[in-house]
């Protein structure tokens, strides 16, 4: 999941216990179930844009009118109903912010982990990626966002482990899924899913007390050349920005390679949402960002964060929806987003989020 970033210091941007090592884990059987604002110095970390937060145009508030996009068939993307609530079992221990019903912010300091929290990060991020791969599975014309959230929910619990967005800040749902211009934070709902659109899933479990956070783009049936080499150059740049992470090498490396590979396919950057550490705690430093930025820091051996570069076809400016969470791209272009949480080593980097 992504964080958001603020607007006073990094122009243009403007928003932001485990036991022995079986790491399998149960697919269930039962049917079909950022972001943040980050002002540094301050260290509070908001899921949810602000309507009153500084430098913002209203256009950033205000749905697009088009029922199809210019020179496209493609219609724009229109919220559906959201389901009730889904439930967590009482014996299922949730992170703190889920009483609280308050974003917890960005905690100080780096992830960095001894042999036991590397164990459970292995586990939490293992689990996501096998959560992951399952809702993807469900990715067809026809199947709704809410159908997603509720296999993805039901597999979660299933596991003993907690859906970590439900309830964060009061998100609604247990994943993201952003269709289309859907930059990220899209709220499951009862819009189906149609012939050509492309779906990006975003899972974190809490297991054992750790965070493991990856999403995916997936294509939903006949998928256009344009959209698919989308999604192909953006899973490239993340794969590009792990291969070069290792004790050490400053973050701002990670930005580079990232927009030095998108400029090249003539890709826009999102700037306004970055990776995290990632542990403990769901939201922690470093603040990781996609483009080239001259931001100190250097990665540290046995810590823990995301890297999740959103790239787009067109305007890499930010719409939100009424609903506070759904950020789509201004000119209605396509969006993707891949991410992994990765582990420093001795050697480079391991990504925990995989199967």
């Amino acid at each position: 999941m992504v964080r958001m970033v603020g607007a006073s210091s990094i122009q243009p941007r403007i928003l932001c216990s485990f036991v022995g090592g079986d790491y399998s884990f149960i697919q269930s059987t039962r049917p079909l179930h950022p972001l943040f604002r980050y002002n540094p110095g301050s260290k509070h970390v908001f899921m949810q844009l602000s309507r009153t937060f500084s430098g913002l145009t209203n256009l950033l508030f205000n749905r697009r009118n088009l029922d199809e996009l210019p020179g496209s068939k493609r219609k724009s993307l229109r919220p559906g109903k959201v389901s009730p609530h889904r439930p967590v079992p009482d014996d299922i221990p949730q992170p703190p912010y889920v009483k609280s019903r308050k974003p917890p912010g960005i905690a100080s300091g780096p992830e960095v982990h001894n042999q036991k929290g590397i164990d459970c990060m292995r586990a939490s991020g293992r689990l996501a990626a096998q959560v992951l791969e399952y809702a993807g599975t469900f990715v067809k014309p026809g199947i709704t966002t809410d159908e997603i959230d509720q296999a993805v929910h039901q597999m979660i619990i299933d596991n003993g482990a907690y859906p970590s967005p439900l309830g964060y800040g009061g998100f609604p749902k247990s994943v993201c899924t952003s269709v289309n211009e859907c930059i990220c934070h899209g709220i499951p709902d009862s819009r189906a899913l149609e012939d050509g659109d492309i779906i990006n899933i975003d899972v974190t479990v809490y297991l054992n007390g750790y965070h493991g956070d990856t999403s995916a783009t997936f294509f939903c049936g006949d998928v256009d050349d344009e959209a698919k080499n989308l999604v192909q150059v953006t899973k490239e740049c993340l794969d590009k920005a792990i291969s070069i992470c290792a004790p050490g090498v400053e973050y701002k490396k990670i930005g580079k390679i990232i927009q030095d590979h998108a400029d090249r396919h003539r890709y826009g950057v999102v700037q306004q949402f970055v990776g995290h550490g990632v542990g403990r705690v769901f939201h922690a430093d470093p603040v990781i960002l996609h483009y080239r930025n001259n931001e100190r820091g250097r990665m540290m051996l046995n810590q823990t964060f995301t890297i999740e570069p959103m790239l787009t076809i067109g305007s890499i400016n930010p719409i939100i929806w009424d609903d506070n969470w759904t950020v789509v791209t201004e000119d209605g272009s396509l969006s993707a987003q891949f991410e992994h949480t990765i582990l420093i080593t001795p050697d480079g980097a391991e990504i925990l989020t995989q199967c």
